[in-house]
This record gives structure tokens, C-alpha cells and sequence, in this order.
């Protein structure tokens, strides 16, 4: 028998509108086809140093703006796990510090993922902001495939599963 195309998913979450949609097209797949799904959360301690080291930020701005995206991190990988369990589904949740992309890409190694699934950028979003870029990383450097949902009835097949 053939080890199945599919059995481990690793979806990135931001609390952005594009996220959730990838959490709950990640959470139907998962429904559907048996998948593990693992939600995960980068604190961009990166960004974070480079605002430092820029003066943007001084260092006690940064640690609190650190603890700010931790807090929200916990939050939106919460928020996921509700989802998963409205729809009967076990999510893993991982929070990481560091580079966004880098930090997918370890992870995905790490709960050795077939699927990455990431939110499709938003009109209204500049296409150079560093969501933007890590997506394109992750795209340019996962060793296993990535998907960019952009499902527009999401929210109906979500209700449905």
C-alpha cells in the first residue's frame, strides 16, 4: 500500500482574516481526509531586533511589544484550536520565536509536515509587507508542498463539514 499524499499539515496562523480561512481550510481537509494538522505561530523576534537595532524601538518597547505578539499568539492559536474542535478535529498548537518564515520552515520539518497551508494575501494589504515575504520564502524553500488558500466559499464548506 502507498503512504497517502496527505497525512501531516501544518498551517500558519497570523489572526489576520486570510489565516483564519487557511485554519478552517486546513481544518476541513483534515476532517476529510484523516490528516494530522498542526497550527503554527511565529513571535518575528527578527523584525522585532532589526526595529531595535534601528532606534525604532528602544529595548523596552521591543520586550513589551514581544510580550504583545506572544499574548496574541496565544490567542490566535486558541482561536484554531476551537475551530478544530467544533469540527471534532485534534490540532497540535506551536508558538515560536524568531524569523516568520524560518521558523515555518523548521516546524514544518520538525512535525514532519506533507502540506503547509498559509492565508492568501489580502486587497488590501501592501504586497511587500513581511507576511508577503515570509510567504514567498516559505513557498520558495519548503521541502514539501505548500498551499496559498484563496478559497472564496471557505466559510459555507467549514459550516458544512
Amino acid at each position: 500500500m502507498t503512504k497517502p499524499l496527505i497525512s501531516n499539515v501544518l498551517v500558519g496562523v497570523t489572526g489576520s482574516d486570510a489565516s483564519v480561512l487557511a485554519a478552517k481550510y486546513a481544518i476541513v481537509l483534515a476532517k476529510q481526509y484523516g490528516c494530522r494538522l498542526t497550527a503554527v505561530y511565529v513571535v518575528d523576534t527578527a523584525t522585532i531586533r532589526q526595529l531595535t537595532l534601528s532606534k525604532i524601538f528602544i529595548q523596552e518597547e521591543s520586550q513589551e511589544y514581544e510580550k504583545s505578539l506572544e499574548a496574541n499568539g496565544e490567542r490566535h492559536l486558541a482561536f484554531a484550536e476551537e475551530l478544530a474542535h467544533a469540527k471534532g478535529i485534534k490540532i497540535g498548537r506551536d508558538l515560536r520565536r524568531g524569523a516568520v518564515y524560518t521558523e515555518i520552515l523548521k516546524a514544518a520539518d520538525e512535525h514532519k509536515a506533507d502540506l503547509i497551508i498559509l492565508g492568501g494575501w489580502e486587497r488590501d494589504r501592501n504586497a511587500r509587507d513581511i507576511i508577503s515575504h515570509s510567504h514567498r520564502e516559505v513557498m520558495v524553500n519548503a521541502k514539501c508542498s505548500v498551499l496559498l488558500v484563496k478559497e472564496p466559499t471557505i466559510d459555507q464548506l467549514y459550516k458544512q463539514a
